[in-house]
């Protein structure tokens, strides 16, 4: 209970679109999900789900030093699993969003590299929301948490949200879908278009703390001007009444989520976001 964010800290969040907690997470199962990266990188698995996201698209080692983003692997690696399942992570993100029930929606492994000057500018994480890309979801209170694996200060290419960009209103498809966009400034010159005042703040973190932060919100991240590379796991959370919707992302194309191939099939025959086996309860009933 003295981990969970007071009343205040809630109505920061609704008004800000995002929080950082104290330090909730103990040290060793940090440490474990950690060597997790290390092990998944040399191509050690834990677990072999039957259905998995296409590993293709996930960081390999031919695609260099660049930003490595890996989706899914706590479905196959058992530390990363424990850690996003911490008890602490789901309670306080069903405090934040008033939610009686938690799920995970899917989780992403994230690696920065060293900006030494030859990658310039290729690790950066465009300005973009989560919920650009979560278009088939029912639900606008999914958020994710964040969590390093280390200190994390501004030089390292900390995330940066912009300050209660949740609550403009529906955003730009161009930006809503650019996490690849490594082009901050011209990003920036888009969402400053519509007039908006953009007020940066940094995601500093130390280990054991945990960023918090609105499906809605616009967030990203510059380049690595530090000494090591930024290791984190992104943990992205469902509240316990989303479901599938259809929604077209223009004339001609349907939005479709990964989670969309590997749920199982309701009896109406949708994706059932509720599959313990890829979508767990992580808090609440």
């Amino acid at each position: 209970m003295d981990v969970l964010p007071s009343p205040d800290d809630i109505a920061f969040f609704r008004e800000h679109g995002w929080w950082i907690s104290p330090r909730i997470l103990d040290r060793a199962l940090i440490d474990a999900a950690a060597r997790d990266q290390q092990r998944y990188y040399a191509g050690e698995r834990d677990r072999a789900p039957a259905q998995y996201f296409p590993p293709e698209w996930n960081w390999r080692p031919e695609n260099g030093d660049v930003l490595r983003k890996s989706d899914y692997t706590t479905l196959e690696m058992r530390a990363l699993a424990a850690l996003a399942m911490a008890p602490a992570i789901s309670a306080i993100a069903a405090r934040l969003i008033g939610a009686g029930a938690i799920r995970l929606w899917h989780d992403q492994l994230l690696q920065k590299p060293v900006d030494d000057g030859r990658n310039r500018g290729r690790a950066n994480v465009g300005w973009h929301t989560d919920r650009g890309y979560w278009q088939t979801c029912t639900s606008e209170r999914m958020l994710t948490a964040w969590i390093p694996f280390h200190d994390v200060d501004e030089a390292m290419g900390a995330m940066r949200f912009i300050d209660g960009s949740h609550r403009w209103g529906e955003q730009s498809p161009a930006l809503t879908n650019a996490f690849d966009g490594q082009d901050l400034d011209a990003a920036e010159r888009l969402i400053a278009s519509g007039g908006a005042e953009l007020r940066k703040v940094p995601a500093i973190l130390a280990k054991g703390q945990v960023s918090f932060h609105d499906c809605r919100l616009i967030h990203g991240s510059g380049p690595n001007l530090g000494t090591a590379p930024r290791r984190a796991l992104a943990v992205h959370l469902q509240d316990g009444d989303n479901r599938f919707r259809l929604h077209r992302r223009d004339a001609t194309t349907w939005a479709w989520h990964h989670n969309d191939r590997l749920c199982r099939r309701g009896a109406d025959g949708l994706p059932d976001y509720a599959d313990p086996a890829i979508c767990p309860l992580t808090y609440g009933g």
